[in-house]
């Protein structure tokens, strides 16, 4: 017992840290994947390609100057942002990141907690993320941060539906709630990927990712055109940086979340190991991520509630509706 209790507290300061330091380099990958789309150069003053960018904004956020505006609800000020990065990091308890390996004669799986709903726990604890926006933008004191927490709980909130929808129909063919039973449903090949079998699902589950995860275009929680910054128009500092570290750990992880449900997760896939395929399909992902604030303009919100409500969410009901038929006739 003591053996496994030291094992889980190392994996646990294992994950925050690298998933905090991989936060901060997508950040620098992301400023340079916009400055290839836009014919820009990015960083490339600080180190080596600007490398060092990331070190340097580290250094400027835990030094400037932590200010709360005067009239505004300074406990719940302060912890919104903790609420951000503390979700981003403890959904990730139940993410089986690679194969299980041996180590000092010891096996070691590379998850936190393998628990039979690990789905449900991604979805349940990455839907309480969205208090921190929230929070924030309510407890401000200001008008734009205000509209961004409003937008933030009809954005949001709607998105959720349809994430949890579209998943429904590969959990009722996979019938398992654990990501590891559904990484192993797609065991033997590329032809038994769930984004084959459930196309649908899977377009339904990034769309939403892309919401849940305030990327463009569907940015609408801080846009700068309309409302300054939104819910982080006050913030400063490092409690500014938390909504970004939650924010880039999330695209991270959800990126192993569609790896692992739809895309084979860490099978070998051909001649390639099961922890480098992986790896590879969370760098396409990220980078899908990132094209697409590159290349798409913003969305209104009545369009994004419009596309959430009058496509998305009947788009889901149908699927699930067609896979309980092609379940209960007995084929796969």
């Amino acid at each position: 017992m003591m053996a496994y209790v030291i094992e889980t507290l190392i994996k646990i300061l294992l994950l925050v840290l690298i998933f905090s330091a991989l936060a901060g380099f997508t950040t620098y990958v992301e400023r340079k994947v916009l400055a290839f789309f836009q014919r820009r150069l990015g960083p490339t003053i600080v180190g080596p390609f600007g490398v060092l960018q990331i070190l340097a904004d580290g250094i400027k956020l835990f030094t400037k100057e932590d200010i709360v505006p005067s009239g505004a609800n300074r406990l719940i000020f302060r912890i919104a942002p903790a609420i951000t990065a503390a979700t981003a990091f403890i959904a990730m308890a139940p993410i089986p990141f690679f194969p299980e390996f041996e180590l000092f004669g010891r096996t070691i799986q590379p998850i936190v907690s393998d628990i039979n709903v690990g789905i449900l726990f991604v979805l349940g604890v990455g839907a309480a993320g969205l208090y921190g926006p929230l929070l924030a933008g309510i407890s401000a004191n200001s008008k734009w941060s205000l509209l961004g927490a409003a937008r933030t709980a009809v954005q949001l909130l709607s998105f959720e539906v349809v994430s949890g929808l579209s998943l429904l129909a590969p959990l009722m063919l996979v019938g398992s709630l654990s990501l590891i039973d559904i990484n192993n449903y797609q065991n033997g090949g590329i032809d038994n990927w769930l984004v084959f079998s459930q196309p649908i699902a899977f377009l339904l589950f990034l769309f939403a990712g892309y919401a849940e995860l305030n990327r463009t275009p569907f940015d609408l929680l801080e846009h700068e055109a309309e409302i300054v910054a939104g819910y982080a128009t006050e913030y400063a500092g490092m409690r500014w940086g938390m909504f970004f570290i939650g924010e880039y750990a999330s695209m991270i992880s959800l990126s192993f979340v569609v790896s692992l449900i739809f895309l084979g997760g860490f099978n070998p896939l051909w001649f390639i190991p099961g922890g480098i395929a992986i790896i590879l399909k969370v760098m396409f992902f990220i980078f899908l991520f990132m094209w697409a604030r590159a290349a798409y303009p913003h969305v209104r919100p009545d369009q994004l509630m419009g596309l959430c409500w009058r496509v998305l969410f009947p788009l889901a009901l149908l699927n699930v509706f067609i896979t309980g038929i092609v379940v209960l006739g007995g084929g796969n």
